[in-house]
């Protein structure tokens, strides 16, 4: 038995998130429903400007959110990335620690500014984002450790990596470390945006394939350049053994390595949808390494995923996820 069942590497932001308009999001120039990258000053700017309610802070990431949900569900995980030597690095640290994941910021940080993500929530449930990276702009290599990824089943790639330099190249050595010596590759697309974007970058990323690819159905026609979701699973099978498309309120689509396989969720009103494409990575992992089938892997992750988006925040409590998962199971 491997120590981990999932070893994470991504950014690590401190999510602030923020009830607004939608026509807030026009008069301050914000593009809805994307992650944007701002510098310090413009996100400062932002805070100042709203006047929505604004909900508790939390250790984020897309990623993050992955391995948490995982590991409130009892998967061993650990989380590599990187915060500065400052109050929301240790606040960030502690949340972390404090969600039981094993992680490489034990010890010193170095001086700088912790990543923040300003999360926009609209009242049609979208989630919009403006990221200030900071520090884990210099996510690299230096911060996996490799001999707990060795001892993992998974090693889990967030995409957004893909937009630092650094953090695209230890993704890339992570992804190579980790098929040398046995531990399967997923990886996430993280955002429709960002995917367009960094397209060259991400085919650098996934190099000779992955084992699991996560994406959402417009990430998958931004990657592909299809019309449609049918013709993007049968391209993106061919970079992935294994793929899951998430579609919001229609559930998902999986191709199993053998069969396409569709998945329906239940009916919900959604208050938020931020965070809900990470549940749905972390339930689906974490049932994965714990002996189901992918059919029933992704009927899980849906029904956390759909009661994710009912209520405000990226996370549900262990309570609510270990009771779907007894539910099902």
């Amino acid at each position: 038995m491997k120590k981990y069942h999932i070893y994470g590497v991504g950014n690590a932001l401190v999510d602030m998130e923020i009830e607004v308009t939608a026509e807030f999001l026009t008069s301050a120039g914000v593009d809805k429903g994307l992650m944007t990258l701002v510098d310090e000053s413009r996100q400062a700017e932002l805070l100042g400007k709203v006047d929505g309610k604004q909900h508790v802070r939390s250790c984020g990431g897309s990623a993050a959110n992955t391995i948490i949900g995982s590991r409130q569900l009892g998967a061993r995980t650990f989380y590599s990335c990187k915060v500065a030597n400052d109050e929301p690095g240790d606040f960030y640290f502690n949340d972390l620690v404090e969600n039981g994941v094993s992680t490489n910021l034990h010890g010193e940080r170095d001086n700088g500014t912790t990543g923040k993500c300003m999360v926009f929530v609209t009242p049609d449930a979208d989630r919009t984002m403006n990221s200030f990276l900071g520090i884990t702009e210099n996510f690299s290599e230096k911060e996996v450790q490799w001999d707990d990824l060795k001892d993992s089943e998974y090693l889990y790639v967030e995409g957004y990596l893909v937009t630092s330099e650094s953090g695209r190249a230890a993704a890339i050595k992570a992804r190579q470390f980790a098929k040398e010596n046995g531990v399967k590759v997923a990886l996430t697309f993280s955002d429709p945006g960002i995917v367009g974007f960094f397209k060259e970058g991400f085919k650098e990323m996934i190099g000779e394939g992955v084992d699991l690819l996560f994406c959402n159905e417009a990430e998958a026609l931004s990657y592909t350049g299809s019309s449609d979701v049918e013709s993007a699973l049968k391209s993106l099978s061919e970079i992935a053994h294994q793929v899951v498309i998430t579609q919001g309120p229609q559930g998902a689509l999986l191709w199993d390595g053998k069969k396409e396989i569709d998945i329906l969720t239940r009916e919900v009103e959604a208050v938020d949808t931020n965070g809900a494409g990470d549940l749905f990575a972390g339930s689906f992992l974490y049932a994965l390494t714990h002996g189901h089938t992918f059919s029933e892997c992704g009927k899980f992750a849906c029904a956390c995923s759909s009661e994710l988006v009912t209520h405000f925040g990226p996370r549900l409590s262990a309570g609510v996820t270990t009771k779907i998962y007894k539910g099902m199971f």
